[in-house]
């Protein structure tokens, strides 16, 4: 089953940050990070689009109506874009050979 909140904690353990870390840079109080995670608050639309930037997901992943990951490929030229594409074409077509 779906849940927001730990979604939301498990993006923040995974980049190593304290929930006052993420509240200084989202600009909001540690407790409203908490009720977050804990499920007794939903973020406004807003906040979801920041959260969203912030973890570098999906709002859709967040709200878990899908559960792939993101490969940002901001910064990039197109040509390393292209790369990154194929790379992960050639994993996807190997996992499927059992390589």
């Amino acid at each position: 089953m779906y849940d927001f909140g730990l979604r939301l904690r498990e993006l923040r353990v995974k980049k190593k940050l304290k929930q006052s870390q993420v509240a200084k840079r989202l600009n909001v109080t540690s407790s409203t990070i908490c009720c977050y995670e804990a499920n007794t608050r939903f973020p406004s639309t807003d906040m979801l689009a920041q959260l969203a930037l912030f973890y570098n997901v999906s709002a859709d992943y967040l709200l878990g109506i899908e559960n792939r990951s993101m490969v940002c490929v901001d910064g990039l030229t197109g040509r390393q874009a292209d790369i990154v594409e194929s790379l992960i074409s050639e994993f996807r077509s190997g996992k499927n050979k059992g390589l």
